[in-house]
């Protein structure tokens, strides 16, 4: 059974540091990503990482202040957050893509974890 179970969410204050988790198991994956929704929003792509070479992408909007990595021997990927504005404020969502090129999108995902960022 895949599973993606996510961790790390909570109230922080603006400024501050968040570091979220997603543990994986049940099968492997060539990407992982994380992707974040607030309230009367749509999804949103936070961060990526290739699983074989480390290689990131993230969107402007947290580039420079987010951060993802994986741990290969724990199955885990981390997404730290720092210097978190009030707009970081959202449920965030670990997704992976199980195909071979990790380009056919995200077929598994998390149950989410909520992030709130008071100003």
């Amino acid at each position: 059974q895949v599973q993606l179970v996510e961790s790390g969410g909570g109230l922080v204050q603006a400024g501050g540091s968040l570091r979220l988790s997603c543990a994986a198991s049940g099968r492997t994956f060539s990407r992982v990503g994380w992707f974040r929704q607030a309230p009367g929003k749509d999804r949103a792509f936070v961060a990526s990482i290739r699983w074989s070479g480390g290689n990131t992408v993230y969107p402007d909007s947290v580039k420079g202040r987010f951060t993802i990595s994986r741990d290969r021997l724990k199955n885990t990927v981390y997404l730290q957050m720092n210097s978190l504005k009030a707009e970081d404020t959202a449920v965030y969502y670990c997704a992976a893509d199980s195909s071979p090129g990790g380009n056919t999108g995200y077929d598994y995902w998390g149950q989410g974890t909520q992030v709130t960022v008071s100003s």
